[in-house]
């Protein structure tokens, strides 16, 4: 039978052990502080001496440890010995070994009921049956294939296998179905496309569909520092497209919804747009803008979480995704790792080394926004690893989503909020509510006449195409005639509001009005941005001056 809450594994320089979940956290005193444990009869299985031994990871039904650790040749220049090892877990023998040299992918990969498992070797993929490793059952061979990724799920295996493309050749994604990898028709899916250095894929739980970010090292246009990404849908019968995303700018996460019917998509220039599309590619519920890098649903599918980690201060909004309402809006500063409980109830985030190594430590959430448990890990100690223990699904039933905060007895705390950096010139003057970035609201909060259902494919693109256009012809009246330009309301462009008094000196007077009509045409070029319009570099590069021409005006106002 299995138990109420999962257990939390915690692993960092005070040792490895378990604490027990919501309501207790206490440390399980059933699991001593050993190496390897199992969690059936609480004993130490096996130990292996593998002092270089630095990646770990167990197959699907933990019936395989397998090892890595860095390849060396000997100093007379002879091959290395093999240093990717595959030990059975319950006899303890090692039931094969490999040359793996690289770090990357070093890992074979396993089918959910380790029927099939898989590594990419030479230009083609192994394939090994029933966890039989002197045996290659099949071969996939497709040359300079780069990378794989094995469907989830039962029977049939599907795989999604990615080329780089060469000398003009475009890149390629293809699935297939294991074991139908011959002839020219043996492929379910094919997608190319030209711009990809690398790419990430990512199979829905059912198995009918792949997403594929793929990415170039560097944006050409010179837009973004981090790149160029797409987002493309491959399915298994045979249908395929590009992603369209409303906002220019880099792909942060894309993650599928359990029902494998809708994933959601964080993307475009900081503040970053958060969408939910349909597998038709079609939005579906458009969360606005905000401070966000990574989304993350339920096991259960029905919450979503969108955060801002890394460099951002870890808000989070937690959002029902049912009935598109916001439950609440936590954060969790410092944030290294992020984690559902699988009872879909409770929340992990921890602050773990190497990636910060000051105040390490984790804590655990309600989603609506209660922290229910917290640890800090001593100054002088290190929290290298937090995780729940897993379960089959179906196991924790869905519960009703409440949005009233449950009761905690830990003590809340105020999040620590920067005050924005002033010159010493501005400090003794009043504050102005001016922002380098407006934030869109979510969909259903954005004030429409009519109902708030979302546009459909073709209207959505022949909205923006009218956005564009109408914002096209404006930018070319107001080149023309920029003194009868029709000035816009004030709520509009409540950042660009000046007082219309003068200096006195024409000089200064030019220069202020110039000013009003670059940061005037910026706005122009964020809107049609915004529209879908596709802009130009030079245009790119002008809404990048923007907070110095800001700057430059209020200096000269304040001059005044």
């Amino acid at each position: 039978m299995a138990p109420s809450t999962p257990l939390l594994t915690v692993r960092g320089s005070e040792g490895l052990y378990m604490v027990n979940g919501p309501p207790h956290f206490t440390e399980s005193a059933l699991f001593p502080r050993i190496n390897v444990i199992n969690v059936t009869n609480k004993g130490l299985l096996h130990s292996f001496d593998l002092p270089k031994a630095v990646c770990l990871e167990f197959s699907p039904k933990n019936t395989i440890l397998a090892t890595w650790q860095p390849y060396t040749t000997s100093k007379d220049g002879t091959a290395g010995i093999p240093n990717l090892q595959l030990y059975d877990v319950k006899t303890g023998t090692c039931l094969k070994s490999f040359i793996q040299k690289k770090m990357q992918n070093w890992c074979p990969s396993w089918s959910e009921d380790e029927t099939i498992c898989a590594r990419n070797v030479n230009n083609e993929v192994h394939f090994f049956e029933n966890n039989n490793f002197n045996t290659i059952a099949n071969k996939l061979h497709l040359q300079k294939i780069n990378d794989f990724v094995l469907s989830p799920g039962p029977q049939p295996y599907k795989v999604a296998v990615y080329v780089p493309g060469s000398k003009g050749a475009p890149s390629f994604v293809r699935l297939y179905q294991y074991p139908n990898f011959d002839g020219p028709h043996a492929a379910l899916a094919n997608k190319s496309f030209f711009k990809a250095d690398k790419v990430t894929m990512l199979w829905n739980k059912k198995a009918t569909a792949v997403l594929v970010i793929a990415s170039t090292d560097v944006d050409k246009t010179g837009a973004s520092y981090y790149g160029e990404q797409t987002l493309h849908y491959i399915a298994a019968n045979g249908e395929s497209a590009v992603v369209q995303l409303p906002k220019n700018g880099p792909i942060y996460d894309v993650v599928w919804n359990s029902s494998s019917t809708e994933f959601c998509a964080v993307y475009g220039f900081m503040p970053a747009k958060a969408t939910i599309f349909n597998l038709k590619c079609d939005p579906v519920f458009d969360f606005g803008t905000g401070p966000r890098n990574a989304a993350y649903y339920s096991p259960h599918g029905h919450i979503l979480v969108l955060a801002g980690f890394g460099n951002l201060r870890g808000q989070m909004e937690v959002w029902d995704v049912k009935n598109y309402k916001l439950i609440s809006k936590p954060v969790a500063s410092d944030s290294t790792y992020f984690a559902w409980c699988p009872d879909g109830e409770h929340i992990l985030t921890a602050t773990c080394a190497p990636r910060l190594r000051v105040n390490n430590g984790y804590k655990i959430w309600h989603y609506t926004g209660s922290v229910l448990h917290k640890y800090d890990v001593p100054s002088n100690g290190e929290l290298w690893q937090v995780s729940w223990q897993p379960f089959l699904d179906g196991i924790f039933p869905v519960k009703t989503i409440t949005y009233q905060a449950v009761r905690s007895d830990v003590p809340s705390e105020e999040p620590k909020v920067a005050t924005a950096y002033r010159p010493p010139a501005l400090r003794n003057k009043p504050i102005t509510n001016s922002k380098l970035h407006e934030e869109e609201p979510p969909q259903n909060m954005k004030p429409q006449a009519g109902n708030d259902k979302p546009l459909s494919k073709t209207a959505l693109k022949n909205q923006r195409k009218h956005e564009a256009k109408k914002a096209a012809k404006q930018e070319a009246r107001n080149e023309k005639s920029p003194d009868l330009a029709p000035t816009p309301a004030p709520q509009s462009t409540p950042r660009n509001t000046v007082s219309q008094s003068t200096s006195g000196d024409p000089e200064i007077d030019k220069k202020i009005k110039n000013l009003k009509k670059k940061l005037k045409a910026i706005e122009q070029l964020k809107e049609q941005a915004a529209a879908g319009k596709q802009l130009e570099k030079n245009q790119l590069e002008k809404i990048q001056k923007e907070k110095a021409l800001l700057q430059e005006l209020e200096d000269l106002e304040l001059g005044i």
